[in-house]
């Protein structure tokens, strides 16, 4: 067999296809693996350039093969998918990542450590625990209003109103031990909550970089830590420009002729981190409109000509590069490049 140059491999749950060119870029291996057959067949395998999806459980292969000596690239599924030829199949998959990963204009995705993508899981259970919590608190809301006890939406709203209807005895004894039995499974879910809550805090407290990004106005912890978690390497976006780009916070662009035609935002790449930022945005933005606290010149003045929205979205993109400039160069935030305004 001729020397491979890189491998493009598409995998499943329990079926792996290869694909590997040599120099020439001709085709010199296809075969397909089971999934105890992977490891065995890389360990013998001289150490080469090996190309993935950026999907479930790419994670972990890119960390095992990456010990066994191979490098490994993860891709976007959207940036492949052009490279896949016709009548699609498990074989043109690993052939259009081969092919993909070989473009000299090919983004890659960075490969988190098991730490990483342990602190990861902290976000994504916090995410569950609140819509699960949301979700109960709704339910009690819903069923109380049946009895003609009604509350106020909110989270501070739900223990009140459990403690009304636990007085209320012209409910039905069966009722009430409904609501008793919610109200188990509500507290239990707020203690669930405080619990990752305060071990996502000292995750926060324990980050230098994720300290520094909290200096800037609309970034608290939560959003902090988040960006360090999904952002492992920042020096891979050549500017902050291409980071608000892959946050989908950069306007579609469908120019054509010579005309220029912007739409709106993308909404590419993590959704809850481009949530988040928006979010943190519209709270500066309802304090700048309050004349609340100091602000840049150019806040003032795009609240001024903009919607509310719009200026938040604009904002979050400010912001997102910002945070790309401090995660890439090491950097603290300066108020003073904010051109603040003191308070009349």
């Amino acid at each position: 067999m001729r020397e491979i140059i890189r491998i493009g491999m598409d995998t499943s749950k329990h079926i792996f296809v290869l694909h590997g060119v040599d120099a020439a870029e001709q085709a010199v291996l296809r075969k397909k693996l089971s999934r105890k057959q992977v490891l065995d067949f890389f360990a013998k395998l001289p150490p080469t350039v090996i190309g993935m999806e950026a999907c479930g459980g790419s994670q972990h292969w890119a960390r095992e093969l990456g010990k066994l000596g191979h490098e490994v690239k993860l891709m976007a599924p959207q940036l492949v998918k052009p490279y896949v030829m016709r009548n699609k199949n498990d074989g043109r998959d690993a052939e259009g990542l081969c092919e993909a990963m070989g473009r000299p204009s090919m983004r890659f995705v960075p490969v988190k450590t098991a730490e990483q993508q342990a602190a990861l899981m902290l976000t994504g259970i916090r995410d569950g625990l609140i819509a699960r919590r949301t979700q109960l608190g709704n339910t009690i809301r819903g069923h109380a209003a049946e009895f003609g006890l009604i509350a106020a939406k909110g989270v501070d709203k739900v223990e009140p109103l459990l403690a009304r209807i636990a007085q209320d005895e012209t409910l039905p004894a069966l009722a009430r031990e409904l609501f008793v039995v919610l109200g188990r499974e509500y507290a239990r879910l707020e203690g669930e909550l405080g619990e990752i809550e305060a071990k996502l805090m000292a995750w926060h407290r324990s980050d230098a970089t994720g300290r520094r990004l909290a200096q800037i106005p609309s970034i608290g912890p939560i959003i902090a830590t988040m960006l360090v978690m999904k952002t492992p390497d920042p020096l891979a976006f050549r500017s902050g420009r291409h980071f608000a780009a892959w946050l989908g916070l950069t306007p579609q662009d469908h120019s054509t002729g010579g005309k220029t035609r912007l739409g709106k935002i993308t909404r590419a790449g993590d959704e809850d981190l481009r949530r988040l930022l928006v979010i943190g945005a519209t709270a500066v933005i309802q304090q700048a409109r309050r004349g609340r606290g100091h602000h840049s010149r150019w806040l003032l003045a795009l609240i001024q000509r903009k919607p509310p929205k719009l200026a938040a979205v604009a904002l979050a993109n400010k912001v997102a590069r910002i945070a790309w400039k401090l995660m890439a160069a090491g950097e603290s935030y300066d108020v003073a490049r904010m051109n603040p305004i003191p308070a009349t």
